[in-house]
C-alpha cells in the first residue's frame, strides 16, 4: 500500500510554494506525523507531517521546485522500516502524553498553551531524574509571555530522562521529559544533554555558524541577489537555517557598523571587585514582554498625564458603616476598589474617548468597559481583565477582583483573562505611593493611577480640617483624548467618589 504526501493547505490567497528542505530520503523509515519537508511560502514556513507510517519511497518534489496546492510531494510505502522510525518524532503529537520508544514508558509533552502561544521557557523542574512521580504530580513549571503553566505527570512512575532542561525554550509540540513505568532510567539522562543545543543558538543565528545546515535556496538566491554576507543574517528556520524571510529583515535593518559600537560597549567598565560581588540573572520571559509593551506604549502613543486630588471622608463612612453587613451577606469584604471602578465607569460613559482605542485612521469607541484592573505579583506586572464592569454591583466587582488577584499571584491567569481591556486601574496607593504618572497599557486610551490615602489640611467652608485625601492621575493618549475630555473625565471620578450617592442615581 503507498501513501502520497502532499502539499497542505498554504493559508488565504497563497497558491504556491518551494520546497526548501528534504529531512528524509527515499528508503528513510518514517513515523506517523514526523517531519518530512518544509516548504517555503511568501510569508511563512510550512513543515510537511508524515501522513502515514512506513518508508520514504520516491520524492516527486526536490528542494527548490515550485508546487502548487495539493502537489504530490512524495510517496510512502508501507514496510517494515516503520518499525525503526526514530522516537524523536513522538514530540509531533500533540497531546500532554505519547507512548516513547519504551513499551513502558510515556513521553511528558508541552500541554496547550493558549491561543497564539507558540512557545515556552523551562522555568523549573520540580523533580530531578531518577525521582518517583505520581498520576498528576506537578513536574516542571513553564513560562510564557504572559503565564506560567503548571506540568502535570501524565502517568505515574520513574522520571527516567528530562529532553528539556531549564532555561530551555520549546515550541508548543516539544518533548520535555521522559517517565518510565519500570523505574528504568535512561542511560546517562541528565539534563546535560540539551543544553550544548541552547549553547548553540547564538551560533547558528547566523548563517555561517553551522556548516553542516543548508540555508533555503530562495534564501540563498536572494542573499546573492542583494549582496547580503550570511554571516550578517539570524536564520529562524530550523538548526538556524537562514529562510527568505531572514534575508528581507536582514535588508531592512541597519548596516552592522552602526550597531557594532553599542554591541562592543553595553555598558561601562567597571572594577574587578565590584564584578565579583555582582549577579547577572536572565529577564524572565514575562519581564522582556512588561518592558517590550511598556516601551512600544512611550514610542507610539502621545502620552500625557492630568492630576487631582480627591476627599475620601464620604467613601470611607459609607464603607465604615456597611462593610460588615456587605461581607456577611455577600462574602467577600468591601474594598475601595468596586468604588473606584464603578466611578470610572460612570466617567467613562460622559467621556467615551478615553475608554477607546486607534486602529489605523479609525478611532474605534466601545459600548461597554472591560476594566483591567493591575496587580502586582512575584513575577512581575499583570493586567487581568474584569469583563462588562460597567453591568456588574459593587459585590460582584469585589469578588471578581478577589478572584483574579488571587488567580494573578498564584500564576493561574490564562491568556484570555488578560485580553480586551479597554481601560486600567493601578493602585500604587497600596505601595505607598503618594504621587505617579501610570504608563498607558497598549492599545488603551486611558489609565488611572490611585495613590496612598494620607491626612492632610483642607480648607473646608472656610474652616482647615484634616480630611483623608487622595492624588489621582489620569494618563491619556493625547492624540484621542483632547486635555478638555481628560480633566472632565478625572472631575467626574472625583465628584463621584466624594458623594458615593451620585453613583446611584446615575449623576
Amino acid at each position: 500500500m503507498t501513501t502520497e504526501v502532499r502539499v497542505p493547505t498554504l493559508g488565504e490567497s497563497v497558491t504556491e510554494a518551494t520546497v526548501a528542505t528534504w529531512f528524509k530520503k527515499p528508503g528513510d523509515a518514517v513515523a506517523v506525523d514526523e517531519m518530512l519537508c518544509e516548504l517555503e511560502t511568501d510569508k511563512v514556513t510550512v513543515e510537511v507531517p508524515a501522513p502515514a507510517a512506513g518508508v520514504l519511497g520516491e520524492i516527486v518534489a526536490a528542494e527548490g521546485d515550485t508546487v502548487g496546492v495539493d502537489a504530490l510531494l512524495a510517496t510512502i510505502a508501507a514496510g517494515d522500516g516503520a518499525a525503526a522510525a526514530p522516537a524523536a518524532a513522538a514530540p509531533a503529537a500533540k497531546s500532554s502524553a505519547a507512548p516513547a520508544s519504551g513499551g513502558d514508558s510515556v513521553d511528558v509533552m508541552v500541554p496547550t498553551l493558549g491561543e497564539s502561544v507558540t512557545e515556552a521557557t523551562v522555568s523549573t523542574w520540580f523533580k530531578a531524574v531518577g525521582d518517583t512521580v505520581a498520576q498528576d504530580e506537578m513536574l516542571c513549571e513553564l513560562e510564557t509571555d504572559k503565564v506560567s503553566v503548571e506540568v502535570p505527570a501524565p502517568a505515574a512512575g520513574v522520571l527516567a530522562e528530562i529532553t528539556a532542561p531549564e532555561g530551555t525554550t520549546v515550541d508548543a509540540s516539544a518533548k520535555l521529559a521522559v517517565i518510565s513505568g519500570s523505574g528504568a532510567v535512561v542511560a546517562g539522562a541528565s539534563p546535560a544533554p540539551a543544553a550544548p543545543a541552547a549553547a548553540q543558538t547564538p551560533a547558528t543565528a547566523a548563517g555561517a555558524g553551522r556548516s553542516d545546515v543548508e540555508n533555503a535556496p530562495s534564501a540563498n538566491k536572494l542573499m546573492a541577489e542583494k549582496g547580503i554576507d550570511p554571516a550578517n543574517v539570524q536564520g529562524s528556520g530550523r538548526d538556524g537555517r537562514i529562510m527568505k524571510e531572514d534575508v528581507l529583515k536582514a535588508a531592512l535593518a541597519p548596516a552592522p557598523a552602526a550597531a557594532a559600537p553599542v554591541a562592543a560597549a553595553p555598558r561601562a567598565p567597571i572594577p574587578a571587585d565590584d564584578a565579583a560581588r555582582e549577579e547577572r540573572v536572565k529577564m524572565t520571559r514575562l519581564r522582556q514582554t512588561i518592558a517590550r509593551r511598556l516601551k512600544d506604549a512611550q514610542n507610539t502613543a502621545a502620552i500625557l498625564t492630568t492630576y487631582n486630588e480627591v476627599d475620601m471622608t464620604e467613601c470611607m463612612a459609607l464603607r465604615s458603616q456597611y462593610k460588615d453587613q456587605f461581607e456577611k451577606k455577600h462574602g467577600v469584604r468591601l474594598g475601595f476598589m468596586s468604588f473606584f471602578t464603578k466611578a470610572c465607569c460612570h466617567a467613562l460613559k460622559e467621556v467615551p474617548e478615553v475608554n477607546a482605542e486607534i486602529d489605523g485612521t479609525d478611532i474605534v469607541y466601545k459600548n461597554f468597559v472591560h476594566m483591567g484592573i493591575a496587580a502586582g505579583t512575584p513575577q512581575g506586572l499583570v493586567v487581568p481583565v474584569i469583563r462588562d464592569a460597567d453591568q456588574m454591583s459593587f459585590a460582584e466587582i469585589e469578588k471578581a477582583i478577589g478572584e483574579k488577584g488571587r488567580r494573578a499571584r498564584d500564576g493561574k491567569l490564562s491568556m484570555a483573562e488578560m485580553q480586551g481591556g479597554t481601560f486600567t486601574i493601578s493602585n500604587g496607593g497600596v505601595y505607598g505611593s503618594l504621587m505617579s504618572s501610570p504608563i498607558l497599557n497598549p492599545p488603551q486610551s486611558g489609565i488611572l493611577g490611585m495613590h496612598k490615602i494620607q491626612d492632610r489640611p483642607m480648607v473646608i467652608n472656610g474652616e482647615i480640617k484634616i480630611r483623608p485625601m487622595m492624588y489621582l492621575a489620569l494618563s491619556y493618549d493625547h492624540r484621542i483624548v483632547d486635555g478638555k475630555g481628560a480633566v472632565t473625565f478625572l472631575v467626574r471620578v472625583k465628584e463621584a467618589l466624594e458623594d458615593p450617592r451620585r453613583l446611584l442615581m446615575d449623576l
